[in-house]
C-alpha cells in the first residue's frame, strides 16, 4: 500500500515539474511582446497565451471599459505573424489586423464599455505550430 502511495506521489510530482518545462519553452517565449506595453500604457497583467496547430484559432474574452485607450498586442515565440480579430458579443467584428499588414501592436478606443471576444490564430503558410501571445494594456483618458 505504501510503495504504490509512494509510487502515485513521485509520478505526480515528476510531472508536475517537467510537464510546464516542455509546454513553456524558452524557444517559444518571446522577449519582447510584453515591452510593447509601455509608458504610458499599463498592462492589465494577464496575458492571453495559447499553443496553436495548423488551423486552430484561440478564443479569449475581456471587457474594454469606457474612458480608456486600450493597446493590444500579438505575438509568437517564433516572430511568427499572428492574425488577429476582435468581435463584439455579436460576433460583428470591430478590428483585425490582417487588414492592416498583420500590425502586431493595435492602439484604440471604445465608446463605452463593451464586452469582446479575441481571436488569434497563426498564419499557416509560415507555421504550422507555435504560442500565440496576446497582451492587453491601456491608458486612462479621464488624466488628460
Amino acid at each position: 500500500m505504501k510503495k504504490g502511495l509512494a509510487l502515485t506521489l513521485f509520478i505526480l510530482l515528476f510531472f508536475s515539474f517537467t510537464t510546464p518545462t516542455i509546454v513553456n519553452s524558452q524557444d517559444e517565449m518571446p522577449g519582447n511582446c510584453g515591452d510593447l506595453i509601455k509608458a504610458p500604457f499599463i498592462s492589465n497583467g494577464q496575458p492571453f497565451r495559447a499553443f496553436l496547430t495548423g488551423d486552430e484559432v484561440a478564443e479569449f474574452h475581456t471587457t474594454f471599459l469606457n474612458g480608456s485607450l486600450y493597446r493590444l498586442v500579438a505575438c509568437s515565440g517564433k516572430n511568427q505573424p499572428i492574425i488577429f480579430s476582435v468581435y463584439d458579443t455579436n460576433r460583428n467584428l470591430l478590428f483585425t489586423n490582417d487588414e492592416h499588414n498583420r500590425a502586431s501592436v493595435w492602439d484604440f478606443k471604445i465608446a463605452g464599455s463593451v464586452e469582446c471576444i479575441i481571436e488569434a490564430k497563426l498564419d499557416t503558410k509560415q507555421a504550422t505550430s507555435g504560442m500565440a501571445l496576446m497582451y492587453i494594456g491601456f491608458k486612462s483618458l479621464e488624466e488628460n
